[in-house]
């Protein structure tokens, strides 16, 4: 199968076998990635990791739980997914749009946790980048702490509010100063900000299933959810109103 290139958030390219350790892996699901259908009036989610150091002591936690979102955001129909995550020195790169949400799972659990500093403001401006190139219905972010310029990730979510893509901030851990920083980008967005520890991962689950439904087809599809007594659908609504 012929070698696809995964995008780079600095604006370069970086070929697969440039990649240490889990490079071919990542390599291997972009290929996989080529090869699937998203249906043409599918939403779009966009799904970004925090991978740096900080998280792995709670690292197979996180991914445990994570994998229950990804299994339910992959039940909504007409959604296409792009996995974002950053780590290293540098690091930042996003998968093809996929539909696959297993696909994506399976990605996530092959991703290890290396020291370097966050990258939100990278993540910003790719969800910004692409809603500019085709819409994308809303952002969701896992992380826990944030080591940039405050003032300069607002703005850049100010700029994603302005373009109608809510963030949804799933937050690991209770560090104060993240946990403001989350609340005022999801606030300029229009989102909501959630903690991981919060709750079970069922629940947690079932709020990404509600982001994911928001995406494929808006707040009307969340209300029909809330009608069938989904808790998910009706704490994301209490949230956007």
């Amino acid at each position: 199968m012929t070698s696809k290139r995964d995008i780079d958030l600095n604006n370069k390219t970086t070929s697969p076998v440039e990649r240490p350790s889990s490079g071919s892996e990542i390599a291997s699901f972009l290929n996989e990635a080529k090869a699937t259908t998203t249906v043409a009036r599918a939403g779009r989610l966009v799904i970004a990791l925090d991978a740096t150091m900080s998280r792995q002591p709670t690292w197979d936690r996180a991914c445990a739980i994570q994998g229950e979102m990804f299994t339910a955001a992959g039940a909504v129909g007409h959604l296409a997914m792009q996995l974002v995550y950053f780590r290293g020195f540098g690091e930042c790169a996003a998968s093809k749009w996929v539909q696959d949400a297993e696909a994506l799972a399976r990605l996530m659990t092959r991703i290890d946790c290396r020291g370097g500093q966050t990258q939100i403001r990278k993540v910003l401006r790719h969800a910004i980048a692409e809603t500019k190139r085709k819409k994308v219905q809303a952002l969701v972010y896992i992380g826990d702490c944030v080591e940039e310029d405050v003032d300069g990730l607002c703005a850049r979510a100010g700029e994603l509010g302005l373009l109608g893509v809510p963030a949804f901030i799933f937050q690991d851990g209770r560090d104060a100063h993240a946990e403001a920083a989350f609340r005022e980008i999801a606030r300029l967005t229009g989102g909501a900000h959630f903690r991981l520890d919060e709750g079970a991962a069922d629940e947690l689950a079932a709020l990404l299933k509600a982001a994911a439904v928001f995406a494929a087809g808006g707040r009307a599809e969340l209300e029909k959810l809330t009608k069938g007594g989904d808790a998910g659908a009706r704490r994301l609504l209490a949230h956007l109103r």
